[in-house]
């Protein structure tokens, strides 16, 4: 399995905007995505873990093959 891409916290809020999810708070370093049912949050980090990219990933629904 081909390796995840790095992000930024901002980049991957992006990124998820981009695939239809929205942002619908923030509380510190902390935005809230949502689309439909499902909602997370993403940390503003400058790079975000490999572990917590994985676990948005799961959460998120969309494809592992999008972040490669």
């Amino acid at each position: 399995m081909p390796k995840l891409r790095a992000f930024s916290g901002a980049e991957f809020c992006n990124f998820l905007g981009e695939h239809g999810f929205e942002r619908v708070r923030q509380r510190g370093s902390h935005v809230i995505m949502r689309r439909g049912q499902v909602s997370f949050p993403v940390p503003l980090h400058r790079q975000l873990d490999r572990g917590t990219l994985r676990g948005i990933i799961r959460q998120s629904g969309l494809p592992r093959s999008l972040f490669e």
